[in-house]
């Protein structure tokens, strides 16, 4: 297992895939909990099994997959339903993440959990990445970006975990607000920083 485990989050279209790509590019283990959601619901799967039964088959597309639009539309206006499908996924996440952390060998590995202190996964990691931007900036990523509609992308900030309450967690914060460059060099920083604390734990 590595020496060091770094939880990265941060609020929907904050920049975390960007920062992701970044320690990767430096050889750094990272594993995405959004990849290991989509994974666990491949089917054929439990999970998926437990939401067609919890949630009926009209959320199941014709392929036999989740129809994650459909999923994703209902959760972020049905605060009962998003806390039902949590209760499936989260237990199948878990599980991965732990048995992915712990067959790291690297000096220190990075698991990408966007609800990471919303839920009790904040127990898996060491340390606490933020990647942080103004909620102004998130709207603009989503509606002009992405095409969501802008009371949609209300509904998605405000259903996450307010700024604050990440900022007051973090150990460390990126501020993804400039250009690649300048997120690459705050990444480049952390990195020289948690070989050293890898280096230094027993």
């Amino acid at each position: 297992m590595s020496q060091l485990t770094v939880g990265l989050t941060g609020g929907i279209a904050s920049g975390k895939s960007l920062v992701e790509s970044q320690f990767r590019a430096l050889g750094v283990p990272v594993l995405d909990a959004d990849q290991v959601s989509r994974d666990v619901v491949a089917p054929p799967s439990p999970a998926l099994d437990e939401i067609a039964e919890r949630f009926g088959a009209e959320f199941i597309t014709a392929e036999g997959t989740l129809d994650r639009r459909r999923m994703r539309e209902l959760v972020f206006s049905d605060a009962g339903a998003k806390q039902r499908l949590e209760a499936i996924l989260h237990p199948h996440i878990r599980q991965r993440l732990k048995q992915w952390r712990d067959a790291q060998t690297a000096p220190y590995c990075i698991i990408s959990v966007a609800i990471l202190l919303e839920t009790g996964m904040r127990t898996l990691v060491d340390r606490v990445l933020v990647v942080d931007v103004p909620v102004e900036t998130q709207m603009t990523r989503l509606t002009v970006r992405d095409g969501i509609a802008e009371t949609l992308a209300s509904s998605m900030i405000a259903a996450q975990t307010h700024r604050q309450v990440r900022l007051d967690a973090a150990h460390d914060v990126i501020q993804n607000i400039g250009t690649p460059e300048q997120t690459q060099r705050e990444v480049a920083r952390l990195h020289q920083l948690y070989l050293q604390l890898a280096g230094t734990q027993s």
